[in-house]
C-alpha cells in the first residue's frame, strides 16, 4: 500500500522525502502510519527496483546576503551548510518508466475478498488513472464486498442478540449503520461512471455520424402533376 502511494505521488510530481510525507498525511490520509523509518526504506526499495530514482539537490551558490548583522549571516550560512550536511532529506525523487508501469499493475491489482477499507481508499484516489471499466469493475467489486459484509452483520446481529450487553449491541449498530453508508455511497458512485460512460458513448456515436456524412433521410410523397383538363372527362 506503502509503494502504491508513492509512485501515485511521484507520477504527479517530483517530491523528496518530507514532501511526500507530507502529502501521504494531508491528501491520502496515511501520515500517521507513516514514518520515515518506513517511508525511506520503501523508497530504497524501489529505487533498487528501477521504479524511482533520486535526484541530487544543486549546490546553492548564491551568495549570502549582507544583512549588516554578524549573527544574522550566520544563522544564513549555518542553514545553508545544515541543508548541505542533510543530503538525504533534500534528496528529490523521481517515477521512473518502470515505476509508471508498477504503479498501473498496483493499482489494478485485484485485492481479493477482504479489501482493506484504507487500500480501497488509496485505490480510489487514484482511479482517474484507471480505465473506465476497470475504475467501474473496482467500484463493483467493493459493493459486493459491502454487500457481504452488511449480511455478515445481521446474521452475527441475530445470533447473539440475546447474549450481548446493551455496549457491544451498539457497537454491532454502529458497524451495521457504517457499512450501509459506505453501501450507499458506493452505489451513487456507481450510479455516477455508468451515466458518464453513457453520455460518451452519445457523444461519440454523434461525432462518428457528422464525421461520415450521414444524416437522417427525408422522404417526399410525389405530387401529381396535370397540365390540363382530362380530354375524357370533358366529352
Amino acid at each position: 500500500m506503502l509503494e502504491l502511494a508513492i509512485l501515485g505521488l511521484l507520477k504527479e510530481q517530483d517530491l523528496h522525502g518530507y514532501e511526500l510525507k507530507k502529502r501521504l498525511a494531508d491528501t491520502l490520509g496515511l501520515g500517521s502510519g507513516v514514518s520515515f523509518g518506513s517511508l525511506y526504506p520503501a523508497l530504497a526499495r524501489l529505487e533498487r527496483a528501477g521504479a524511482v530514482r533520486s535526484l541530487e539537490p544543486a549546490a546553492d551558490t548564491s551568495p549570502i546576503p549582507q544583512t549588516g548583522s554578524l549573527g544574522g549571516e550566520l544563522a544564513a550560512f549555518r542553514a545553508r551548510t545544515a541543508g548541505t550536511r542533510r543530503g538525504r532529506s533534500r534528496k528529490v525523487y523521481r517515477i521512473t518508466q518502470r515505476g509508471e508501469e508498477l504503479f498501473a499493475e498496483l493499482l489494478a491489482e485485484d485485492s481479493g475478498p477482504a479489501e482493506d477499507a484504507r487500500l480501497f481508499s488509496l485505490r480510489l484516489a487514484f482511479a482517474r488513472y484507471l480505465s473506465d471499466d476497470a475504475r467501474l469493475g473496482m467500484l463493483e467489486h467493493r459493493r459486493l464486498q459491502l454487500l457481504e459484509r452488511l449480511n455478515r452483520s445481521g446474521a452475527r446481529a441475530r445470533t447473539t442478540r440475546d447474549k450481548l450487553d446493551a455496549y457491544l449491541h451498539s457497537l454491532l449498530e454502529h458497524d451495521r449503520e457504517a457499512t450501509e453508508h459506505d453501501l450507499s455511497w458506493i452505489e451513487r458512485l456507481i450510479a455516477r461512471e455508468r451515466e458518464a460512460r453513457a453520455a460518451s458513448a452519445a457523444v461519440g456515436a454523434t461525432d462518428r455520424a457528422d464525421s461520415s456524412g450521414e444524416h437522417p433521410r427525408t422522404t417526399t410523397t410525389p405530387v401529381a402533376m396535370t397540365t390540363g383538363p382530362d380530354k375524357e372527362s370533358t366529352r
